[in-house]
């Protein structure tokens, strides 16, 4: 399994090369204190091991000194939030707590099946 990068602690340059990746790239801005995101922890995990290998997966921990530049920029006022880049471009952004089959039918649908 691809390990899920987290992506809180590097520098703006390597979380740019990360989403600057071919194909599907799934970020997870999330808090430790956050219930909903802690719920969603297992859903990503579980995804990132079903797509290994087409799709790279990170998380961004907003309490941290990027992940609040991060936030910012995307204009996240609640967590947790993913964001879908295909491509280098951002395709889609949902709030909130999803339940597996929704993201999966999310990833699907940018891998193109």
């Amino acid at each position: 399994m691809e390990p899920i990068r987290e992506l809180g602690e590097e520098s703006l340059e390597e979380y740019r090369r990360f989403i600057g990746r071919d194909g599907v790239v799934v970020i997870d801005f999330w808090a430790e204190w956050c219930m909903p995101c802690r719920l969603l922890a297992p859903i990503i995990e579980d995804l990132a091991s079903e797509y290994s290998g087409r799709v790279s997966f990170g998380k961004v921990n907003v309490d941290k000194p990027l992940g609040r530049i991060l936030a910012v920029t995307y204009s996240i006022t609640a967590i947790p939030t993913i964001i879908v880049f295909k491509d280098r471009v951002l395709v889609e952004r949902i709030e909130g707590l999803l339940s597996k089959d929704r993201l999966r039918r999310v990833i699907e649908k940018h891998l193109g099946g």
